[in-house]
This record gives C-alpha cells, sequence and structure tokens, in this order.
C-alpha cells in the first residue's frame, strides 16, 4: 500500500473534525524524524509504507508509549514491525480527529 495514497486520507480525516494538514505533518514527522522537505519527498515518490518506514530517519523513542486498540488489535501486541508502525500512525491521526491536544498525542 502506497503512503502517498493513504495521506490524503489523514488529512481528510483530521480537517473533517476541524484539524489541519499542518498537525498531520507534525505527527508524522514527530513519529518517523522526517522534516517537512523528506516527509514531500516521500510522498512525491510514491513510496509505500514498507520504504517510508524503512527510510525513515528514526523512529520517535516515545513511540512504544503508543497503546490501545485499534482495527481490534492491541496496538502493544503487533508482532510485526511494519504492521506495528502503521497502526502507530493510525492511532495517533485517531487521537488528532477525536480532539485530542497535540502535547498528549505526541507523548510530550
Amino acid at each position: 500500500m502506497l503512503f502517498s495514497s493513504v495521506y490524503p486520507l489523514y488529512i481528510q480525516k483530521a480537517e473533517r473534525k476541524g484539524r489541519t494538514k499542518a498537525e498531520v505533518d507534525t505527527i508524522i514527522c514527530w513519529l518517523t524524524g522526517y522534516d517537512a522537505d523528506a516527509l514531500q519527498a516521500q510522498i512525491d515518490r510514491k513510496s509505500d509504507f514498507e520504504t517510508f518506514f524503512a527510510e525513515a530517519p528514526s523512529l520517535n523513542a516515545n513511540a512504544s508509549k503508543i497503546t490501545g486498540v485499534i482495527c481490534g488489535h492491541r496496538i502493544e501486541d503487533i508482532e510485526d514491525k511494519l504492521v506495528q508502525q502503521v497502526r502507530y500512525l493510525d492511532k495517533l491521526i485517531d487521537e488528532l480527529a477525536k480532539g485530542k491536544a497535540m502535547a498528549k498525542i505526541l507523548r510530550s
């Protein structure tokens, strides 16, 4: 699955709930270590999720604090690292759409 095809859906989900593209980008950059230019480069290259996470500068050290259920599965119990990383991102976007404060979403 292409990250670049899911990215606009993340933005749509956030904007429907009164949040912004900038907040979505902040979350993605916080999780992956990409800066804005590198994130845009991944989108322009139409990277799939495997490449997107493999080339990420560094997964945030606090990513393991992202817990809960997404799509019926406990994030912390997912054994496949790539699936877990995608679900981390899904969970963060869900929290944004539910109106959670950015400080809490970014586990700071």
